[in-house]
């Protein structure tokens, strides 16, 4: 098994494992900054899983900046039939890409 743990950043939750890259939504840090990540809410470190009330006590994990970025344009289109009515618009999210470089217990 490996070491992984579950974060939560800007409301959501998303697994980090350490070497791997993930895409959450926009942070306030520079590109090529460290970022702390001390809201843990789950913490494996192969058979040994700690679970927070709701966070892990003394748990954070160590992540690097790479880049800010958007996603492909998702198109929105609205019709009501025999109205007449349509409507179409279109939205991009703003995504920060983080390296995990360590998890501490």
């Amino acid at each position: 098994m490996s070491k992984y743990a579950i974060a939560e950043i800007a409301g959501r939750q998303f697994k980090l494992e350490e070497g791997k890259f993930v895409d959450v939504p926009r942070l306030e840090d520079e590109e090529g900054a460290t970022v702390t990540l001390e809201k843990l809410l789950l913490v494996s470190n192969g058979d040994a899983v700690k679970v927070g009330a709701p966070y892990v006590e003394g748990a954070k994990a160590e992540a690097k900046v790479l880049e800010h970025r958007r996603t492909r344009k998702v198109m929105v289109l609205k019709k009501k039939r025999r109205k007449g009515f349509r409507k179409r618009g279109s939205a991009r999210q703003y995504l920060t890409r983080l390296e995990v470089s360590s998890l501490n217990v």
